[in-house]
């Protein structure tokens, strides 16, 4: 037998769906684009080709001077700093605004794979765009015959 406990309220789930609303974290992106240090985590898309991997990094309100590109080891580091403020001197500040962004994310390449001689980059339009280009592989010879003197 089942105990049903009996309300007198013509919503008797309201309580506990409130409760449950409340208490979920609806707000809690730190595993989509947050780093542990809650600093903001720019976007990546990786795309593969035949001849190359192609890197696009989502960073509007940056200039090209911002991005730091180091490939050490087979591991791309894209970084970035900014800082800005609105400095006006002579002035008593009650409340001076300004904002600081900065990330960095690391890609591991495999090694046998990619022309890290080669790899290139350009910003435009808030994208950042990374080409790492694949190493050519030997290509076979074609047979020949040989001729019987």
């Amino acid at each position: 037998m089942t105990i049903v406990k009996k309300t007198d309220s013509y919503w008797p789930a309201l309580p506990s769906l409130i409760d449950n609303f409340l208490s979920r974290d609806w707000m809690d992106w730190s595993n989509l684009n947050f780093s542990s240090t809650n600093t903001t985590l720019p976007a990546v898309n990786v795309r593969e080709t035949e001849d190359d991997f192609l890197i696009d990094v989502a960073a509007p309100g940056l200039t090209k001077k911002d991005f730091q590109i180091n490939l050490e080891n087979n591991q791309l580091t894209i970084s970035s700093e900014k800082e800005q403020s609105n400095d006006e001197e002579n002035y008593n500040y009650a409340r001076r605004e300004f904002s600081y962004q900065s990330f960095k994310r690391s890609f591991n390449l495999p090694e046998h794979l990619v022309d890290g001689d080669k790899v290139s980059a350009k910003y435009e339009e808030g994208i950042l765009k990374i080409q790492v280009p694949k190493r050519e592989e030997p290509k076979p010879k074609p047979a020949r015959v040989i001729k019987i003197s």
